[in-house]
């Protein structure tokens, strides 16, 4: 039973209790959480209980909000949900920090394993082996001469080719060498379970075009991986990303579908999971209602980077300190975007037209032959939420921007494919989802914002 509690108390609801049942008990000597406030690094250790804590689970129900929101915004505009592969055999940031997908290592210790029980064949064996063979040829051949019976000849022969399976078995187990498998003095991956490299998956894009080149506007929403040993509080290894492919869009188009997409989520959050963001701003970050208040209703601040780095020089001259340098042809870092967003104009930014140096192979080179029709959207306490460009779709220069990242090109031919075969003009976005979460609530570490984070050194359960 419930009733109102007595006048300023401060839960909202009093129960009055009939009768309690343990449905399943706890020993308190050895529970793993203890019942005083903790630390968001401690329940990192402690990955199976931390849903059971206000925060944890908090989080999740704004994850879950999110994840709707997202599914709401692109369906309600005619976007297309695209499952994309885990398992790529490209690599769509050119950047080579991909997990490597083989069985190769398994096949290997296996072998070995299989040698050291069952060694391989002596010499003596394969030449006993070939004597028998030799035999039976023989015998086969003598029969004929005499012109036996059918019978006698077709149980010589079947007794032939047994021996020459089994002299060719001896043959092929006394070549099975320790190790993996090398073809020119490199591994040969013709003997891997694809029978080519492959590796867990750093994006959908390049994969979810296909689909933009044929039924229009997609988008994809799953898990990406990065083998980046990095310890940061903004990097996984595993995460998820939202990645929209529009098609006849152009660069423009793909900035104004950042925003509204953006704003969208955060005014979700403000309508439907208010409760759970009145706790994040009561124990995380105070100012996280008013931040997803002033994105919804903000127009966002559009510069180029030229103009970017000419105002981070500005404020140099000013007197303001960065620990990276600012300089053009250089990517922004964490502080420059949180400067421009935080301090500069106080609400989202998006910066757009990088230099083609910092940016990936596939993004529109612009006339100036210097900058490519990049866009990032940046906002207060993360930075770069966004990253996303109108892509390339002249097969020439897509070819050459290739080769000039020193990519090869047998993994993209594929791709280059829909330029050669009939394309539009399209551009699509990536939006960190972890880090959308980083922004909506405060919380400062990423690994926190994850059911079940994954980075160097721990991938628990």
């Amino acid at each position: 039973m419930t009733k109102l509690p007595p006048e300023g108390t401060r839960q909202k609801i009093e129960l009055r209790v009939e009768k309690v049942v343990a449905v399943g008990t706890v020993d308190t000597s050895t529970y793993p959480i203890p019942k005083t406030k903790l630390t968001l690094e401690f329940l990192r250790d402690r990955i199976p209980f931390r849903p059971r804590t206000n925060t944890i689970s908090s989080v999740a129900r704004i994850r879950n909000a999110l994840a709707f929101a997202t599914h709401s915004f692109f369906q309600k505009y005619g976007f297309l949900y695209v499952h994309t592969p885990i398992i790529t055999t490209s690599d769509c940031e050119g950047a080579g920090e991909m997990f490597q997908v083989t069985s190769l290592i398994n096949d290997a210790e296996k072998r070995e394993a299989d040698l050291i029980k069952n060694p391989p064949p002596s010499e003596s064996d394969i030449e006993t082996a070939k004597a028998i063979v030799k035999e039976k040829g023989e015998a086969v051949a003598q029969l004929k001469a005499a012109k036996a019976n059918k019978k006698d000849i077709t149980a010589a022969v079947a007794e032939l080719n047994k021996a020459k399976e089994n002299a060719s078995a001896l043959e092929e187990r006394a070549n099975l060498k320790p190790g993996l498998p090398k073809k020119d003095g490199k591994i040969d991956y013709s003997q891997d379970f694809f029978a080519r490299q492959a590796f867990l998956t750093v994006s959908g894009q390049l994969q979810v075009e296909t689909y933009a080149c044929a039924v229009s506007s997609v988008y994809t929403f799953g898990p990406t991986f990065r083998a980046e040993h990095s310890h940061t509080t903004r990097h996984l290894a595993e995460f998820w990303m939202i990645e929209p492919e529009i098609a006849f869009a152009d660069l423009q188009d793909d900035m104004n579908c950042a925003e509204a997409y953006v704003k969208y989520m955060s005014q979700w959050l403000l309508d439907n999971c208010f409760d759970d963001m009145q706790f994040m701003a009561k124990n995380i970050d105070k100012t996280c209602i008013d931040r997803l208040r002033m994105v919804a209703s903000t127009p966002f601040e559009r510069v180029s980077y030229t103009e970017a780095v000419e105002i981070l020089k500005d404020a140099i001259e000013g007197g303001k300190k960065f620990e990276n340098e600012v300089e053009w042809g250089v990517d922004l870092a964490s502080e420059h975007e949180r400067f421009l967003t935080e301090v500069k104009f106080q609400k989202p930014v998006i910066v757009y037209n990088y230099p083609k140096g910092i940016k990936a192979f596939y993004m529109k080179l612009n006339d100036d032959q210097k900058t490519v029709a990049a866009m990032d959207v940046l906002v207060p306490k993360v930075g770069e939420l966004i990253g996303g460009s109108q892509r390339e779709e002249n097969y020439e220069v897509l070819k050459a921007r290739i080769l000039e990242a020193g990519l090869p090109l047998e993994p993209y031919d594929w791709y280059l494919d829909l330029r050669k075969y009939g394309t539009v003009k399209h551009s699509g976005f990536g939006l960190g989802f972890e880090r959308m979460i980083l922004f909506a609530t405060g919380i400062e570490n990423i690994r926190d914002v994850i059911p079940f984070p994954r980075y160097p050194g721990r991938a628990d359960l």
